[in-house]
């Protein structure tokens, strides 16, 4: 018979299954991803994946998923959860591994959290220990990974951490603030759960894994503030009960109170590697805290970028502005607009934009704008742009750089004036049936409170300009086009 080889991926919905699920395709094996939801997944997998409906307290759709499976990742848990998700995440492990056990699949591989009962353990923690004890109880072997606080784009500790470093300049540190943990990046977490592929033999293995260093919550957000460059005070005081401190970061942090407070009760407990088998059996030698955040904050752009928030829709199908959105630490003003023109025609402006022609639209308080940043040390709009009609990647466009131009398609311009953060300000043009759709975004990276309130500040601005400025070039692309300079 040939040795099945198919590998079966819960939580492809989640933040660690989700950054799984490719380095999973890469390796060329098939591959078969368990959802609730499976429609929410389709359009994210690749198209040799597998995608199938079920739920794990299910066994006719348990049975299905693990039919020809040879390894079943485990990654899902229920924190977030109403009710008791202890009991919840115990009948699915149970329910699981007798699935996996009927199906005949070799291995188990299951991401668990890194504690030590020693009889204090948080909720959590304890649950995370309790799901991996019953896996193993089906009988299946089963390799867990204990991991300590994850840094990734993303990941719900560097949410936090981004959240509450970014806004606030002095803060509060209750006791959880200072206990040690050993921090591990996205990136050395995944190589170690596929190199858990590899291992050989067929007993139950448990593994203690994370970063380089050691290092608090209140390191990471020392780093983090380094790294931004921001200026932060924090005052430590010995009571902040874990209940009113998930209160304080529902308020200032993208983290619901009851999550905040299930994470700030694990916080109490020590986690850090004290087994150090993994060095050993894996070849993975994983960074420390200052790249770990240093590549959060990198792949943070590197994911904005694949992201497409002009391609928002509303439920009846046409295009609609996302005013004041977010991505991560960004704020996003998209708008669409439809025009019963080519792509090439609705272009035709966006080329021209800016230097003499102008911004279409309150071109007066563009130039009041660079007037302003000419008092502070700022570039201006002195500078014009070097071609009336032609872009090349590089050039000075008032006080934009032309960042990305493929034409007849898209312009991205990155702020080059003194603003407390990073802006950027893209047009792109998208083919729609007989006619084009005009896509145009603003996005800014604050640094700081300051950077927000600067934004919120602007927001009836931007109304104001961003949406005269698009409904402006939509007007142009329907003139006759101007004949292309020499």
């Amino acid at each position: 018979m040939t040795p099945k080889t198919r590998i079966l991926l819960t939580g492809a919905t989640g933040y660690i299954g989700g950054r799984l699920l490719p380095a999973l395709e890469a390796l060329g094996r098939p591959l078969r991803c368990l959802a609730r939801r499976p429609d929410a997944l389709r359009d994210r997998v690749a198209p040799q994946t597998e995608v199938v409906g079920g739920d794990l307290v299910d066994d006719a759709s348990l049975d299905r998923a693990m039919a020809g499976v040879d390894t079943a990742y485990y990654l899902v848990h229920s924190m977030g959860a109403h009710g008791d998700y202890r009991e919840v995440d115990l009948l699915a492990a149970r329910a699981f591994g007798s699935a996996a056990r009927r199906a005949g699949v070799r291995r188990i591989i299951y991401l668990g959290g890194l504690a030590h009962d020693d009889g204090s353990l948080s909720k959590h923690l304890k649950s995370r220990l309790e799901t991996g004890e019953a896996l193993r109880e089906s009988g299946v072997p089963v390799v867990e990974l204990r991991a300590s606080v994850v840094i990734g784009s993303g990941s719900l500790s560097f949410e936090m951490i981004r959240a509450l470093v970014e806004r606030l300049p002095v803060m509060i540190c209750p006791r959880w603030v200072s206990t040690e943990a050993q921090p591990i990046g996205i990136d050395d977490l995944l190589a170690y759960l596929v190199a858990a592929l590899e291992l050989t033999g067929d007993t139950n293995q448990v593994f203690e894994i994370g970063g380089a260093d050691r290092a608090s919550y209140g390191d990471l957000m020392r780093e983090y503030a380094r790294q931004r460059g921001l200026r932060r005070l924090m005052i430590s005081v010995p009571l902040l009960t874990p209940h009113l401190s998930s209160l304080w970061l529902g308020l200032v942090t993208p983290i619901y109170a009851r999550i905040g407070r299930q994470l700030i009760e694990g916080l109490r407990n020590r986690s850090v590697v004290q087994d150090h088998r993994a060095d050993a059996v894996f070849d993975v030698r994983p960074i420390g805290l200052a790249e770990a955040v240093s590549r959060a904050i990198r792949n943070e752009d590197r994911d904005f970028a694949l992201t497409r928030w002009s391609d928002a829709l509303q439920s009846g199908g046409g295009p609609r502005p996302l005013v004041s959105a977010r991505f991560g630490s960004r704020l996003v003003d998209a708008r669409t607009l439809r025009v019963d023109v080519p792509p090439s025609r609705a272009f035709g402006p966006i080329a021209r934009i800016g230097g003499r022609q102008g911004w279409y639209y309150g071109t007066w308080m563009w130039r009041l704008r660079g007037y302003a940043d000419l008092l502070l040390g700022g570039v201006g709009m002195r500078r014009g742009r070097r071609h009336p009609d032609r872009l090349v990647v590089g050039d000075a466009l008032d006080f934009w750089r032309v960042e990305a131009w493929e034409p007849d398609r898209r312009l991205r311009l990155a702020a080059e004036m003194k603003v407390p953060g990073r802006a950027w300000l893209e047009f792109e043009v998208v083919a729609d049936g007989s006619g084009t759709i005009i896509h145009q975004t603003a996005v800014f990276d604050p640094i700081g409170l300051w950077g927000l309130l600067y934004w919120y500040s602007l927001v009836p601005v931007h109304g104001f300009i961003f949406g005269g400025m698009l409904r402006a070039i939509a007007r142009q692309a329907t003139l006759p086009v101007p004949p292309s300079s020499s």
